[in-house]
């Protein structure tokens, strides 16, 4: 029996519930991994409030990194072989708030060794939507490109995948957050009144492309004053106002933004196991205090990421 982390209906982080369940063995193109660290993403609640066409109970979880335990006849993981034993991490995947999981093979991949489980368990699901993001852009070497909320999760994996693209990073945040944005590359302007100004004086040359991970006003107003195409902005945070801008909008359960992120996967453990992508951890719960961690997840500014250890 697992320990597993469930919605038994629709509504708001406060009706899950962790109960034990039976771990099927792989059939043929799946695995069983023993989970060493999920990932705790905001997607992973906000998508039991509403009906998304599956029934309750719902698994929670969509990342996780763990330690092979079994493996389905004549399969091999999606980085090749597999051997009961070997570190992986999974994504996209459901049901990762769990002790153990069975998932498909394709979904698999070999963990970087320089990278450690919880740093591991939080790469994927912020990295493919930041890659997608510059993908959308289409960020070219040279330009500069403005992000804004480039402290959270998405907005820290933009800077560092643009810097990596040769592209030059101005990222918005807290001047309590300018250090962080410093180190991954980016130079940092405080959001707020004046933003606009601040920019300007940051990018002289102008602003090539815009990314949002936060849906503000001042994020579309810089898009309307500073973007001479619209086609060069995207969003994670759909709104009226950012569809009348024609600010595209990317998420994970449109096709071919899943399409998208399912392509870029093994590059990013690539970068991340060359040292060229980081994930700045918050803090780590057990399994157990899944609700402590989404409440510090809830609140914001967790200060990096966070993961869940059964």
């Amino acid at each position: 029996m697992a320990l597993q982390w469930i919605a038994p209906q629709f509504g708001g982080p406060e009706v899950l519930e962790l109960v034990e369940a039976e771990v099927r063995p792989p059939a043929a193109g799946e695995v069983t991994i023993d989970v060493r660290a999920a990932g705790v993403n905001p997607a992973d609640y906000k998508h039991i409030a509403v009906h998304r066409g599956q029934e309750p109970p719902l698994p929670i979880g969509y990342e996780v990194a763990g330690v092979l335990a079994a493996i389905g006849p004549g399969t091999e993981i999606a980085s090749g072989g597999g051997a009961v034993g070997d570190a992986v991490v999974a994504f996209r995947i459901r049901g990762g708030w769990a002790s153990q999981v069975t998932v498909p093979a394709k979904d698999v991949f070999a963990k970087p060794d320089a990278v450690d489980f919880p740093a591991a368990a939080n790469l994927l699901l912020a990295g493919t939507t930041a890659a997608e993001c510059l993908h959308v852009t289409r960020v070219s070497p040279g330009e500069t490109v403005l992000v804004h909320g480039a402290s959270g999760a998405v907005g820290i994996s933009v800077l560092q995948q643009a810097r990596l693209k040769g592209a030059t990073v101005i990222g918005t945040s807290s001047a309590h957050n300018f250090e962080l944005l410093r180190r991954a590359g980016a130079q940092a302007v405080e959001y707020g009144p004046g933003l606009l100004d601040r920019v300007r004086a940051a990018a002289p040359e102008g602003i090539a492309a815009v990314i949002d991970t936060v849906g503000t006003g001042e994020a579309i107003d810089s898009v309307e004053q500073l973007l001479p195409n619209p086609a060069r902005a995207v969003t994670i945070v759909a709104s009226d106002r950012s569809r009348a801008v024609g600010i595209k909008a990317v998420a994970g359960n449109l096709p071919e933004s899943a399409a998208y992120r399912d392509s870029v996967r093994a590059r990013l453990l690539d970068w991340a196991g060359e040292g060229r992508l980081l994930v700045p951890m918050a803090r780590t719960f057990p399994l157990t205090e899944a609700m402590a961690a989404i409440e510090l997840v809830r609140g914001g500014h967790p200060g990096g990421k966070v993961a869940l250890i059964p």
